[in-house]
């Protein structure tokens, strides 16, 4: 699919986005500077004309007056974990304002400013961007409501996660407890990841939503190939956590947590340097990455066999050229500073829609309701799936709670669930990459880490040679947003619309960038996440 002012604007009538008809190598100075001009108006009047989005909340923060389905962390809490109404109405009332002096004033849970958390950036979500399309003029749909059989569906599944934190992702198909997991998703109302012959299997279990997500190994080779940074070549073990090390699966400690103490015990490193190998491993590597390192990393992930990187998309300009290589606009440098510059636009967007929109309650405020609904009859709305699912009950068994045990000590960050900060990040990325490379490249020699992930082995299995850039790619932004599930902090729709969140603020910043280039360029051809081509 072409991308046109059509395709955003359904034929309302703007300014197209196009060039001056004067040269910008040889035109006067006073030229340049009218057509520098130009360009930045014909952006910005294209994006003022686009029509603005609903931003459509599930209402759960009107449905529950005690914000029960709210993100509350920090705040001060009851004995039951329920917030302060006052308190949070204080916050509510400082989003509204914008005024620094409102956030200032939010009362807050933990008393000592030593021992206290901070709320993270809420402020940023009121930030504008001079690139791109302003976030508020992007959108993700509601989030599942709080008594809905999708919430529950998402929550067991997290439970799930928790429980098979330590199992080797190479063992998925033989253990007890994907095994069991993948049955009881199956029997969920209303769950949506990914099934095969309308079951969930080992297979596609805690995989994601998008093209290439349940081709090959469950973790992309983005995170397993070795990188080349000029000079150095890195391989990708990393410091791991202790197996079998769970937080906040007591009342009292979690409670504690809620009103925003910092946690009195910290990560519980291994002496292990290892590759990725479990959901405890991932979870550890989205617990401590920076933000945009995953789609960095990808950029000089070295395929084996191929000489380097990836072939580049066809459209780049530079493929066809006889005498010149791009640099400081098509080349690797230019490449390389894409990512973490659409990093910044996406996290603009999804920390509107977190703080501003929609302020879901993050999973382990969920597991509080659940822990006192069964444990204390505390007659929360929840669904029936969630009471009755195996997870819980096995949770319950090991912890002696029904708390979502968490893979960090302080469990989620201070900012609301909805959308996810990482999974916005990688879709941008991802898409920024598919857009670059050539997304239909096979890459050769794929690999898995060993189940003690001390070294990297074949990957044999009948699709070794369908693993693409781009479906690996879009393997990476699951990988990276669903990591943070096996920490238990993000839902599964965090994922889901957060990716598309990220995609969407990478085209409209391609589309930007498109206006200043002086090479013919026609435009990038890529697939989307949810498997259209598109042209930008």
């Amino acid at each position: 699919m072409r991308l046109t002012r059509r395709f955003f604007l359904g034929g309302l009538s703007v300014a197209p986005l196009a060039r001056a008809n004067y040269s910008a190598a040889t035109g006067t100075p006073d030229q340049r500077r009218l057509m520098a001009l130009q360009i930045r108006n014909n952006a910005a009047t294209f994006e003022n004309e686009l029509p603005l989005p609903d931003h459509p909340a599930n209402g759960d923060e009107d449905r529950y007056t005690s914000h029960i389905a709210n993100f509350s962390k920090g705040l001060p809490h009851n004995a039951q974990g329920e917030v302060d109404p006052q308190a949070y109405g204080a916050l509510a009332a400082a989003l509204t304002s914008g005024q620094w002096s409102d956030f200032e004033a939010v009362p807050m849970g933990c008393p000592d400013p030593a021992q206290r958390r901070k709320f993270t950036n809420p402020e940023s979500g009121a930030a504008f961007s001079l690139m791109g399309a302003d976030s508020h003029h992007l959108s993700i749909p509601a989030a599942p409501r709080l008594d809905s059989a999708e919430q529950a569906s998402e929550a067991v599944e997290l439970y799930w996660k928790a429980l098979a934190r330590d199992v080797p992702f190479t063992r998925y198909d033989s253990d007890p407890i994907t095994q069991a997991a993948a049955a009881d998703l199956s029997k969920m109302t209303d769950f949506r990841g990914p099934k095969a012959g309308g079951k969930v299997t080992t297979s596609t279990l805690f995989r994601g939503v998008t093209p290439g997500d349940i081709t090959g190994p469950f973790l992309s080779q983005f995170l397993l190939k070795p990188i080349a940074y000029g000079p150095q070549l890195i391989d990708q073990r990393v410091r791991t956590v202790a197996p079998e090390i769970d937080y906040l699966t007591d009342f009292a400690s979690w409670l504690q947590i809620q009103n925003g103490f910092h946690p009195s015990v910290a990560d519980q490193f291994s002496d292990n340097v290892l590759y990725i190998r479990n959901g405890r491993d991932l979870a550890n590597w989205v617990h401590n990455d920076v933000l945009f390192q995953a789609g960095l990393n990808a950029i000089n992930v070295v395929l084996d066999g191929a000489g380097g990187k990836a072939p580049l998309n066809p459209g780049n300009p530079y493929v066809s050229s006889l005498t010149q290589d791009g640099f400081g606009t098509f080349g690797d440098p230019y490449i390389a500073a894409l990512v973490p510059e659409v990093a910044a636009l996406a996290l603009k967007a999804v920390w509107f829609q977190k703080w501003y929109v929609h302020r879901r309650l993050r999973p382990e405020e969920y597991g509080g309701l659940v822990h006192n609904r069964v444990a204390n009859k505390i007659n929360y709305p929840l669904h029936a799936d969630i009471l009755n699912s195996d997870a819980l009950a096995a949770v319950s068994k090991k912890y002696n709670s029904y708390l979502l045990p968490q893979a960090f000590p302080e469990g989620s960050p201070l900012h609301p669930s909805y959308g996810a900060g990482h999974a916005t990040v990688a879709g941008a990325s991802v898409t920024i990459l598919k857009a670059v490379f050539d997304e239909s490249y096979v890459i050769p020699n794929p690999v898995v880490a060993s189940a003690d992930g001390l070294s990297l082995v074949p990957y044999t299995g009948p699709d070794a040679d369908r693993l693409t850039v781009g479906g690996e790619l879009n393997k990476l932004a699951a990988n990276v947003a669903m990591g943070r599930n096996f920490g238990g902090i993000h839902w599964r729709t965090d994922y889901a619309n957060s990716i598309l969140l990220g995609e969407e603020v990478a085209i409209r910043m391609l589309m930007d960038l498109k206006l200043t280039y002086n090479e013919e360029f026609e435009g990038y051809t890529f697939t989307k996440f949810d498997g259209t081509r598109i042209t930008v």
